[in-house]
């Protein structure tokens, strides 16, 4: 055998299916430019690892109804939205009184793209400590009654992990109806047979794009990063808690864990509940027979806390979350205050950043100082040494690990969700959002900064500059492949 023609022929294979592959990344998939470069610099460098690589991380999903959505569904859908749109823009309507006018685009930019319907009658409690937020959770699941939907992207099998199965059982065996939904990449250790006492009390579990052979999982890069809890329908929890108990500050590589979590009452829950139900008929593949299915009790709440649900993904023809954070950055008058565990936007949030700066807002950005990923670290740095040069604040967090993902404009718009500021949250994640036109949410955010810059140091750009050159040369990588970190 001729072992040079079959050299010869084997090289000549790989270049070819590089160049088709490139092709496919280029002109088919239409990425973002800083992505579809990383990608090439990966293909070109690294030719067999490279297209293994992209079968994994790489590929992108269908967007159009990627939820199976009826005709009927979508035309319901369309009309919710239509009337809110219709409200929106009345002059003289209650929606006027209750949120400030100069919102009214950011509000109506979210019901065209996300279709986030707006909700008024709410009751919120900020939550920013894992003992707190799992005690009450575990209290209200206790509680239930009728149904219990719990979806996290990362589920434990440590004591917390135990203690949340342990109420869920016990709700199934009282009849309660009670559904579990998982990410297959964030919850890599669980497995179906650790709900089989669950399940025989007819308790319910999907997970979210599963492994084929619980081993090869094609959609390994896109993974479903939303934590909700509902409650007979009545009671909502959204935020950046998962389950685990370094989430209750008990790892001690990461010390005390500072997060942020919403527990809401009121329309709001009907909302997050809407979009609970749309990853469960996914995962499941099942018919949406809402009404047999899924509780819909309605619980009367009077307080004024206006909200919008936004959701986003790799499904999304476009970036629902970043863009509204970018309109709320636009929006901003005096003050934003960002936190977030991954500073690592694309080039338009970064303009967002730098315009508001240049327009006399002060952007105050805080994230850990000790990370959990040293590239991301890296990355941060880079982009936050761009900013330090527009007069930006920037805040490294040294009471433990900063988890917290939100943004706080003027102290009168919040939101709280799982986004992170980064191409995997943007473009890769499925994502969810609590935007709250709320001022008590807002102050609350505001006391909870400050309090947290207590326990920061600031990153001067005096000291920024300092750096070394093997940090330098560390940040230029990190930065060239952000868009795929």
């Amino acid at each position: 055998m001729d072992w040079s023609f079959v050299l010869s022929w084997t090289i000549n294979g790989i270049i070819l299916l590089n160049i088709l592959l490139a092709i496919v990344v280029i002109f088919i998939e239409r990425r973002d430019a800083g992505a579809t470069w990383a990608w090439l610099l990966i293909l070109f460098f690294l030719p067999i690892l490279g297209f293994i690589i992209y079968l994994f991380l790489g590929r992108q999903l269908k967007s159009d109804n990627f939820y199976n959505l009826s005709i009927d569904e979508q035309f319901y859908q369309s009309k919710q939205v239509q009337e809110q749109l219709t409200r929106v823009n009345e002059t003289g309507s209650r929606m006027e009184e209750i949120i400030a006018p100069k919102y009214d685009q950011l509000m109506e930019m979210n019901l065209r793209s996300s279709k986030s319907l707006l909700s008024i009658n709410n009751k919120s409690l900020v939550l920013h400590d894992g003992e707190e937020k799992f005690r009450m959770l575990l209290e209200d699941i206790y509680k239930a009654k009728e149904e219990v939907n719990i979806q996290y992207y990362i589920i434990q099998k440590d004591a917390l992990g135990k203690r949340l199965l342990d109420a869920l059982i016990n709700r199934a065996k009282a009849g309660v109806k009670v559904r579990i939904l998982y990410d297959a990449v964030g919850s890599k250790s669980l497995k179906l047979r650790d709900f089989k006492e669950l399940e025989a009390h007819k308790g319910e579990v999907s997970v979210f794009f599963p492994s084929l052979l619980g081993v090869i999982n094609f959609r390994l890069n896109n993974r479903n990063h939303r934590k909700v809890g509902i409650i007979d329908g009545k009671i909502a929890y959204v935020g950046g808690f998962n389950v685990g108990n370094e989430y209750l500050g008990l790892d001690k590589k990461f010390g005390y864990w500072r997060d942020t979590h919403l527990r809401l009452e009121g329309d709001v829950v009907h909302h997050l509940q809407d979009r609970f139900i749309l990853d469960w008929s996914y995962a499941r593949g099942d018919e949406k027979n809402l009404d047999e299915a899924f509780c819909f009790a309605r619980h009367k709440v009077t307080e004024e806390a206006p909200m919008q649900i936004v959701t986003s993904g790799p499904n999304s023809n476009t970036e629902h979350l970043k863009n509204m954070l970018m309109k709320m950055i636009m929006s901003a008058e005096r003050d934003v205050y960002i936190q977030t565990p991954y500073f690592i936007p694309d080039k338009s949030f970064m303009d967002a950043c730098r315009m508001a700066l240049l327009s006399g807002v002060n952007l105050h950005i805080m994230i850990p100082g000790k990370p959990d990923h040293p590239f991301v670290m890296w990355a941060s740095w880079s982009f936050l040494g761009q900013l330090l040069r527009y007069g930006a604040d920037v805040y490294l967090y040294d009471g433990g690990f900063l988890h917290a993902k939100t943004l706080m404009v003027d102290h009168e718009i919040a939101t709280i969700g799982t986004t992170n500021l980064d191409a995997r949250s943007f473009r890769l994640n499925f994502e969810i959002n609590a935007l709250a036109y709320d001022k008590k949410i807002a102050a609350e955010l505001g006391r909870l900064f400050e309090q947290d810059a207590a326990c920061c140091r600031r990153l001067t750009k005096e000291e920024y500059e300092k750096r070394g050159w093997t940090v330098k040369v560390r940040e230029g990588v990190s930065s060239l492949l952000s868009p795929i970190l």
